[in-house]
């Protein structure tokens, strides 16, 4: 019930959009021949990185049954980005039948033209595990830095990557929000300490302990490097999923899950 509450306003746009505008048969694509994970229409992507995107989404499907999409257009057709990616989700089926645990993540770049757009549609199975909030901070923070830059590549891997954790368990949504919360002001400001305390310590020791070999002073440089990893936390707790490359067989396609309204959307 809170779910519906909150996904109201959301819903009641895509009621509005569908009925004053409502989207044509040639207006949403069919999925790709042979069915695929990975379906670039706007020809973002080469053929290696698709490959390398494809692979790690497949296996992920394998191993928690959670099917995510990444899908680039051309063109929305006028169409409202949340109601495009909605539809064509449900279209495709996207996820496993009763389980409505499916992700669409649809892309339409940037142009001389016109300004990117990215919109991330949740199944209702998955609204309680990716919040529209996290939904809204992944686009935010792992992907449009690099869509900016024109690296596409590594803002979907990146979101793929952090949407595949939060799917799996590896962090809780929460978790996730309060890590990437924390402003990069704070953590340059909480290392500026730690490094100031650490001066203030050895800074007491005798002539001949600062005199010491460099192996006498290892725990020192191993608790800055220790210290150096925490505050790039959210790069490596966030951003690497490792994946093995094993034999690669063909996807299924989707079974039928079912989305109503959850997610968020950016623009660059």
């Amino acid at each position: 019930m809170n779910i519906m509450k909150k996904n109201i306003p959301l819903l009641l746009i895509l009621f509005i959009t569908a009925f004053l505008n409502p989207l044509s048969a040639q207006d949403l694509p069919d999925p790709m021949s042979p069915p695929r994970l990975v379906n670039d229409f706007a020809k973002v992507l080469p053929a290696d990185q698709a490959a390398l995107l494809e692979q790690k989404l497949f296996e992920f499907n394998n191993q928690t049954s959670t099917q995510i999409y990444v899908v680039t257009v051309s063109d929305l057709h006028g169409y409202e980005k949340a109601d495009y990616t909605t539809r064509l989700a449900e279209k495709w089926g996207v996820g496993q039948k009763g389980k409505d645990n499916g992700i669409m993540m649809l892309i339409k770049p940037k142009t001389a033209r016109e300004k990117g757009e990215i919109f991330i549609a949740v199944g209702y199975g998955l609204e309680g595990v990716v919040p529209d909030a996290v939904t809204n901070r992944i686009i935010r923070n792992e992907i449009l830095p690099a869509f900016k830059n024109g690296d596409y590549f590594t803002g979907i891997n990146q979101g793929i990557n952090t949407l595949m954790k939060l799917t799996a368990g590896e962090f809780t949504a929460d978790e996730y929000l309060k890590e990437t919360g924390r402003s990069p002001a704070s953590r340059v400001g909480g290392l500026v300490f730690f490094v100031f305390l650490m001066l203030m310590l050895f800074s007491g020791r005798s002539t001949a302990a600062r005199h010491r070999s460099l192996g006498g002073n290892l725990p020192f440089w191993i608790l800055m490097g220790m210290m150096g990893s925490s505050f790039n936390s959210h790069q490596g707790s966030f951003n690497n999923f490792s994946s093995g490359m094993g034999g690669f067989g063909g996807f299924g396609g989707g079974g039928g899950g079912s989305f109503g309204g959850g997610g968020a959307g950016g623009s660059w």
